[in-house]
């Protein structure tokens, strides 16, 4: 066995052994151990912006861009936020337990389908540090052990973070083991984990594309599907034009570096000769490079870079935006199924025909109707947290959170019925 197998066996079943005492924890006890977990990070504050600024330092040294600096970097705000996300998920239900259905046969038998937790989840990701928080506390609170493989260039931030929850889970009687970092220095377990079937019940991926088309491809252990966002903004002829700027601007630069924002704006023609110019002007001023088609470029001029055919399936994570204008909805729409990621998809429109089309002919895990494409979020949907947006359509789309963390058991009682010859 080699030392990454090794490494992983020996955390899976110290894992196993600890979601086993997870299923029996109520919810009182769950939620006493999230809010200190959650004032522990708050008063570590020091030691984790200590821990974070050596990754910091590593990733402006190896040059790794600013989205991904942007995605490392914790600031005491970002802590405290954090912080309010466990405390958060801490005041959401528990969804172990919740009966999903449940009856009562002719024989007497009563049936009920329960949630119950996965049992040893995995967590693949790439440079945020929150990620290593919201998927502990998600996990805990849904009686999943987790274990956690961040990137080497979030390697500080992770191993203080992972110490702080491990710690505060002691203090209070949980198994520390609940909660384990995976060594991020040895590439090779990655591999190692994501073939410890029997050991790990499910691995979730968070991070880019080639990461996630690599865990789906060669993971033995069920995968639930986390994607990338290639988001676009569909301005229709109808739309409130003041609308359609914010809406426009907040999705591409609240914040680039994150998944849901917009990468592609499209704009029907009949309303392309007045909207252009002001996007354009908000968008420039935010430092955003647009990268236009022909005929957007026949009104934005030179300012535009021409868009190539990689551009309208790019997910930029930077300031960076394609710009395209199409002759309909139906356009649009197509356009859409064949560029989209499945992640999120908005319209601007004041037609609710338009709307109602467009919600049911795009595929897309979220559908925005004049609504900034950012709410694609676990903590704006009320989740407390996301463990990641799942592409997919099994076993989940969209923000996934408690319930998602779960699967189900049917619990058959009887008063010593047996079943008859067929």
């Amino acid at each position: 066995m080699s030392d990454a197998n090794q490494t992983i066996d020996e955390l899976g079943r110290r894992a196993r052994d600890a979601a086993a005492d997870l299923a029996l924890r109520s919810r009182g006890e769950k939620d006493a151990v999230l809010l200190a977990m959650a004032d522990a990070l708050v008063a570590a504050t020091d030691e984790i912006l200590a821990a974070n600024a050596q990754d910091v330092e590593r990733g402006r040294a190896g040059d790794i861009g600013d989205a991904m600096i942007d995605r490392l970097t914790l600031t005491a705000e970002r802590i405290a936020a954090i912080a309010d996300q466990v405390r958060g998920v801490a005041a959401l239900p528990d969804p172990v337990g919740e009966v999903v259905r449940g009856y009562t046969m002719p024989n007497g038998v009563r049936v009920q389908q329960i949630r119950v937790p996965m049992g040893v989840v995995g967590i693949i990701y790439e440079g945020r540090p929150n990620v290593t928080v919201d998927g502990a506390v998600l996990c805990l609170k849904s009686g999943n052990a987790v274990l956690l493989r961040g990137s080497s260039s979030a390697a500080s931030s992770n191993a203080a973070l992972v110490e702080i929850l491990r710690r505060t889970a002691a203090e209070h009687g949980f198994p520390a083991d609940a909660i384990q970092g995976v060594p991020s220095e040895d590439r090779a377990t990655v591999s190692a984990l994501l073939h410890a079937r029997g050991l790990v019940d499910v691995v979730i991926p968070r991070g880019g594309a080639g990461l996630i088309q690599h865990v789906v491809t060669n993971s033995t252990v069920p995968v639930i599907e986390t994607g990338v966002g290639n988001v676009h903004v569909y301005v229709d002829s109808s739309a409130d034009e003041e609308m359609a700027l914010a809406i426009t601007e907040n999705s591409k630069v609240r914040r680039p570096s994150v998944c849901n924002a917009a990468e592609t704006l499209l704009v029907h023609h009949d309303v392309a000769e007045s909207f252009l110019p002001k996007i354009a002007q908000r968008l420039r001023a935010a430092g955003v490079t647009l990268h236009a088609d022909e005929q957007s470029r026949a009104i934005l001029g030179d300012d535009a870079v021409p868009a190539t055919d990689e551009d309208w399936d790019t997910e930029y994570l930077s300031l960076d935006l394609a710009v395209g204008v199409v002759d309909s909805l139906d356009a649009a729409v197509g356009h859409i199924r064949e560029h989209g990621s499945g992640h999120t998809e908005a319209i601007v429109t004041s037609s609710l025909e338009a709307a109602r089309r467009f919600s049911m002919q795009v595929d897309a895990a979220a559908v925005m109707v004049n609504a900034s494409t950012a709410f694609t979020d676990g903590g704006e949907f009320g989740f407390g947290a996301e463990i990641g947006i799942s592409t997919q359509k099994l076993h989940a789309r969209g923000p996934m959170a408690l319930p998602e963390l779960t699967t189900t058991t049917y619990l058959v009682q009887g008063e010593g019925q047996i079943r008859g010859a067929s």
